[in-house]
């Protein structure tokens, strides 16, 4: 069923803005597929697929290896400004900035096959003629003579449904030299007369990465009349197979004078061929078996939280983010339990699914912890699964994609994923030996001759308290380097060094534990008392760049301004660094530009906050689209002003619409979403990698959380853009004063009742009530 309400309306200017986005306001969207009842019709998969979002509408399961989408033309797949498909490909992953995935794409075509180029072949289509829900996607393309494609997709493999004209010539294009990374070199083959065969060895991620080969096999559901391969521009029919490093691909021919339509099952494999046909048989279920199957698994994975109250819009954006959480990290074992590692060899998952693609920078601060709550089972597969790379690979990821490590982005964002997975758990039976692998990453550099680049600046950071920027260094690696991103990789090694002593100090390490508490206090080593700000140190140790903050340098997309509240885990010590509350408010106000979202919260949010998608630099403001101040609103309930948060959260909630254009800045495999289905909710991770939680007013009148067979109610009757402010709150039927809750709190079960009124109260607002610092 689904939960009616709405949110009462305020009736000045500012507050209707803010209702425009948080009640019923709508921007003219693409249709959910009509069967969409229940919870998967809540969901626009075309949220965030315009203005660099970079999610896609296609059709997948929670987590699946494959998720088969259309390609646009986009450096990342799907824009919803485009108006050609150019195939639909197995692989992609939801708001990821750099040309990733988009193996095999496939096109549905009549006529003679003369171009090879999907940029040339690809359909005309219209949004009017589109629509999606999970786990399904359709669209009529107008070139051909029209032609009807239909997505579905299992756990690891990918279902077409083609309906052609009445035609001898109706074709189906399997492209194998095109993809969205670059390609290194690809075979196709066609086995017999329903099955094409093919290996795709690609490369790259923002850089240049070791290569890896995804392995496809395609079953059709009746014979070809023809088929074929191509290789460069030359197209020849009756070949069965083609090896190329350029454009490459087989094209294979049916007859619809009669039957229109085609079926066609397509299973991917990162082991090898065996694999792929493996996960086929396993699969081949039919297209309408798996559509019902990709639906219910849907309803299934959303059930996992209700809401009631909030208007129509409000609960579709939502559930939409909600969805998007659950689209990764995908699985990476086939059905066999056979994996790649890190090593470039086969190994076995017994009793655990190996899970891949980890865009840890981001997924560590919002979508690791939503996910340890409501899927705890899949949760510590993923975590298992980390420790695995470290065993394979010979040391911890730090943004992996398939079989191979990127070294894209800095800091030390494993061990706080790993150490919430701890903190909720998930390691029983495996903690000392997380705990040794992540000691050996915290107090070490991975080899010379290791593809990994870890804490690539540890050496001085543990020697001097920071690690020094030194931007013209040349790198020894592909991907990125903490030494050239000095002042953030300090405050980033500071919050996973405390994270760590935490860790360490509940298994008795205590020794371990006083150390990593003191270097927890490392982000005091950047700060420069001159300007009050964080500012990065060069290899002598003076501070550098500009000293306005808003121009620093050394910062990993951010600058001075938006990383200095990056310090979860000692904000009492951060804010005093600064000159206590009063200066640390008035720092806020000034960041948020508080009194102007007092005033017009959705335009604050949209004209002082936001800019461009990648725009990181030359701002004094909080950027909603990026990860480094994701938590910074929360700051506030450290702060003695709590309604605050309520205020700037509510604020950045407007940025989440129910439009393409709804998603605030790159998803980042569900980062973004995360943030804004625990905001909703009222209950935010405020230490990543620790079990504390900030809390903030509801949208929602009443959610409830299912936990792994507890549940957690939280409920905000009469809850409001007006009716916004905490008076007081209640767990378990007992006031409750602080401001904060920790993971047992929530995962025990039980009930956190709010109430709320039209002003700021005193609630939250004496010193006991603050999350205390680690140590």
């Amino acid at each position: 069923m689904r939960w009616t309400g709405h949110l009462r309306s305020r009736t000045c200017a500012a507050a209707l803005a803010l209702a425009a986005v948080l009640g019923g306001v709508s921007l003219t969207t693409p249709r959910p597929a009509a069967a969409a009842d229940g919870l998967t019709g809540l969901v626009n998969t075309f949220i965030g697929s315009q203005n660099e979002g970079n999610t896609f509408p296609g059709a997948a399961v929670p987590f699946g290896m494959v998720q088969l989408s259309p390609d646009t033309g986009h450096s990342t797949g799907y824009d919803y400004k485009h108006d050609h498909i150019r195939g639909f490909s197995t692989v992609h992953l939801s708001g990821v900035g750099c040309r990733l995935g988009g193996d095999l794409p496939v096109l549905p075509t009549t006529g003679d096959v003369t171009r090879t180029d999907n940029a040339r072949y690809a359909a005309a289509f219209s949004h009017r003629d589109e629509t999606a829900r999970p786990g399904y996607y359709r669209v009529g393309m107008s070139s051909y003579g029209g032609i009807t494609a239909e997505l579905t997709a299992g756990r690891r493999t990918g279902h077409q449904r083609y309906t052609f004209p009445a035609t001898g010539k109706a074709n189906v294009l399997l492209n194998t030299g095109q993809s969205l990374h670059r390609t290194v070199s690809t075979t196709v083959e066609v086995l017999d007369s329903r099955t094409v065969r093919s290996a795709v060895t690609g490369r790259g991620f923002c850089q240049d990465t070791r290569p890896y080969t995804v392995y496809t096999i395609t079953r059709f559901d009746r014979p070809f009349t023809a088929f074929g391969t191509w290789n460069g521009d030359k197209v020849t029919e009756g070949t069965r197979s083609s090896t190329s490093a350029g454009r490459n691909g087989a094209w294979v021919r049916f007859d619809t004078t009669r039957d229109r339509t085609v079926e066609a099952t397509t299973a991917i494999s990162y082991v090898d061929a065996a694999g792929a046909a493996g996960n086929l048989r396993a699969e081949d279920d039919g297209f309408d078996r798996a559509a019902r199957a990709a639906r219910e698994a849907w309803e299934r994975r959303l059930d996992d939280i209700r809401v009631q109250g909030g208007a129509a819009a409000l609960r579709r954006t939502f559930y939409s983010s909600l969805y998007r959480a659950f689209l990764a990290p995908t699985i990476g074992s086939d059905a066999d339990g056979r994996y790649t590692g890190w090593d470039g060899r086969i190994h076995r998952a017994r009793g655990f699914t190996y899970y891949q693609n980890w865009s840890l920078w981001d997924t560590y601060r919002t979508q690791a912890q939503l996910l340890a709550l409501l899927a705890p089972d899949e949760s510590r597969d993923m975590a298992l699964s980390v420790l695995q790379v470290e065993a394979d690979g010979g040391w911890l990821p730090k943004w992996g994609y398939g079989t191979v490590e990127t070294n894209i982005m800095t800091g030390d964002p494993v061990t706080p994923f790993l150490t919430n997975a701890y903190q909720h758990g998930l390691l029983r039976g495996h903690e000392e030996e997380a705990y040794r692998v992540l000691k050996r990453n915290a107090d070490g550099v991975p080899p010379k001759d290791s593809p990994y680049v870890g804490r690539d600046g540890n050496d001085r950071y543990i020697r001097d308290g920071y690690v020094p920027c030194v931007p013209g260094k040349p790198k020894e690696k592909p991907g990125d380097s903490d030494v050239h991103q000095g002042g953030s990789a300090t405050l980033e090694y500071a919050l996973a060094d405390g994270m760590l002593a935490k860790m360490a100090r509940s298994l008795g390490h205590h020794a371990d534990a006083d150390r990593y508490a003191a270097r927890s206090r490392n982000y005091r080593n950047v700060h420069d008392p001159a300007t009050g700000f964080f500012r990065a140190r060069g290899a002598d140790g003076a501070f550098m760049g500009p000293a306005d903050p808003a121009k620093s340098v050394c910062f990993h997309e951010g600058t001075a301004w938006q990383y200095q509240w990056l310090v979860p885990q000692d904000l009492p010590g951060m804010i005093g660094l600064i000159g206590g509350k009063a200066a640390a408010n008035s720092r806020l106000d000034s960041f948020f530009a508080y009194d102007r979202l007092l005033k017009d919260p959705a335009r604050t949010a949209r004209e002082v906050w936001v800019h461009g998608p990648y725009d990181y630099y030359n701002a004094d403001k909080y950027n909603p689209q990026n990860e480094p101040d994701l938590i910074a609103p929360y700051t506030y309930l450290s702060t003695g002003q709590p309604w605050k948060t309520t205020d700037v959260v509510h604020a950045a909630l407007t940025l989440f619409t129910d439009a393409p254009t709804g998603m605030t800045g790159n998803d980042d495999l569900g980062t973004m979403s995360a943030w804004m289905v625990l905001s909703a909710i009222g209950v935010f991770p405020v230490q990543p990698g620790a079990d504390v939680w900030g809390l903030s007013t509801p949208v929602f009148d009443r959610v409830d959380l299912n936990l792994g067979g507890e549940r957690f109610t939280v409920t905000a009757p009469g809850t409001s853009d007006r009716e916004r402010y905490v008076q007081s709150v209640r767990l378990d039927g007992d006031h409750y004063g602080r401001t904060y809750l920790t993971s047992r709190q929530i995962t025990g079960g039980g009930k956190l009742d709010f109430t709320v009124g039209s002003s700021p109260s005193g609630w939250g607002t004496e010193a006991r009530a603050v999350a205390p610092a680690i140590g």
